[in-house]
């Protein structure tokens, strides 16, 4: 548990505290992609100067970038010298990240705060999972990642309805000074919880691994975004994602030799030896990528149907309210039938609910929305089935003197898998003349990734009986 015994367990308090720190990202640092950035090049006064365009664009993906990046290595830290030390780190990171947003007067200043606010979701991802693994046991625990998923998932469908009801009235800076203090709250419901660390040892942090790794994620992550508007013949493209499949490869041979040199492995390959872990992991990875669907669902319906951006921003509602109502029942069924079913019927619910957005071929509007709606509440639905067991799943079957950096790499699964799904949803549908067409083959493709998820549980992850076994031991 800790590196000290203590009587201390976890309570709603300490649960309420974290779901306010998953929002800030979620929720609130992630409003920028939902619907920001046409409204903040107008107040920048940006909207005919393309070069400073696309440095808005790129403020907009580079706290995600930065959040993928570095949340391994900031895992692997909170495991070192303290989960909850890297919580509080990730808030004032995050305070300070929204603030820089909120009073920036060009874009450049914006990317600064973007950055600090990838970076604090880096902190407070990992090591929030592993205070929930270590202050709460068996029910209580499942309970604990329940809330959890609420702040991730949850907020991550609340995004553009957050938008819509603030930027209206208070403007676009309110979203993050609203931000800066959910954060401030969520630190002080959870002071007073006790430290928690792994075992110290003598081996020396991980450096080199830790600059390569992030140095090669932040080139892959700025290739899979950028290849599209790139083009995947540009140098610009082969250069960064050569960079990143050189710093990978250099990355697990670094890795491979730290245990000689006395050096505490950044990422223990050994992890992906339980098949509960691997399996929860690829798997999470695989059903993020799914988010592709979401971004060509919408411009299909703006490009291809002519709806307006209030039109399709008031159909994704079945999608945030689904996915908050499901995820009790997902923890329901855990209890009963373990992690491996809930994620089977969940992951087959969220692709057949892309399948029904795939009808692009219907003529008559009204049906196909009707469709688009259905199909956006099966989305929600089965994420909200599949997202407590697979975390449970996850974080079960990694030990605890890795807990963070376990949860670090899950973590990482989702942001890599919604940047990849979403980068080759836009590469399909943009190699369609036919509007109808195009989103047809973007929709396919993700539905493609349900499956390959479904394929990953069923062959992967063992059944309950064996995974208990295999915790047991």
């Amino acid at each position: 548990m800790s590196s000290e015994k203590t009587t201390y367990q976890g309570n709603g308090r300490l649960i309420l505290g974290i779901v306010l720190l998953v929002l800030t990202f979620w929720m609130f640092a992630q409003s920028m992609q939902a619907a920001l950035i046409p409204i903040i090049a107008e107040d920048f006064g940006i909207l005919n100067k393309p070069a400073q365009m696309d440095l808005l664009n790129f403020a907009a993906s580079i706290t995600p970038l930065f959040s993928a990046a570095c949340i391994v290595a900031a895992g692997g830290l909170a495991d070192r010298f303290g989960r909850m030390r890297f919580a509080i780190i990730g808030v004032i990171l995050s305070v300070i990240g929204s603030a820089v947003v909120a009073l920036s007067p060009n874009v450049e200043i914006l990317i600064i705060g973007r950055g600090l606010q990838g970076i604090s979701a880096a902190c407070i991802m990992p090591s929030t999972i592993a205070l929930m693994k270590t202050w709460f046991e068996g029910k209580k625990q499942a309970t604990a990642l329940t809330w959890w998923s609420v702040g991730s998932w949850g907020g991550s469908g609340f995004c553009a309805i957050l938008v819509g009801l603030i930027e209206p009235s208070l403007g676009w800076k309110a979203i993050f000074w609203i931000s800066a203090g959910v954060a401030i709250l969520g630190l002080v419901l959870m002071l007073g919880t006790p430290e928690s660390k792994a075992q110290m040892n003598d081996k020396k942090f991980d450096t080199l691994g830790a600059a390569i790794f992030i140095a090669a994620l932040i080139c892959l992550v700025l290739a899979v975004s950028k290849g599209r508007s790139w083009g995947y013949t540009d140098v610009k493209f082969i250069g960064t994602m050569g960079a990143a499949i050189v710093g990978l490869v250099a990355f697990y041979f670094v890795e491979k030799s730290a245990p000689g040199k006395n050096v505490s492995q950044l990422v223990d390959f050994s992890l992906f030896k339980s098949r509960g872990y691997f399996g929860a992991t690829l798997s999470n990875f695989l059903l993020n990528a799914i988010a592709g669907a979401m971004v060509i669902v919408n411009m299909y319906m703006l490009q291809g149907r002519g709806l307006s951006t209030g039109d399709v921003a008031t159909m994704t509602i079945t999608y945030a309210i689904s996915v908050l109502a499901l995820l009790p029942v997902g923890q329901k069924i855990l209890f009963i039938f373990g992690g491996r079913l809930p994620m089977v019927i969940g992951t087959i619910i969220t692709f057949m609910g892309v399948v029904l957005m795939s009808m692009t071929s219907i003529e008559s509007l009204m049906t196909y929305k009707i469709l688009v709606m259905v199909g956006y509440a099966m989305f929600g639905l089965g994420l909200g089935i599949y997202a407590t067991p697979s975390t449970f799943t996850a974080v079960s079957a990694a030990p605890q003197e890795k807990a963070a950096v376990a949860a670090g790499i899950y973590k990482l699964a989702s942001s890599l898998g919604g940047a990849i799904g979403v980068a080759l949803s836009l590469a399909v549908y943009s190699a369609f003349d036919d509007i109808h067409q195009a989103g047809a083959a973007g929709l396919w493709l993700n539905v493609g990734f349900g499956v390959a998820a479904l394929m990953s549980i069923l062959f992967i992850i063992p059944a309950q009986k064996k995974m208990q076994e295999a915790t047991a031991s």
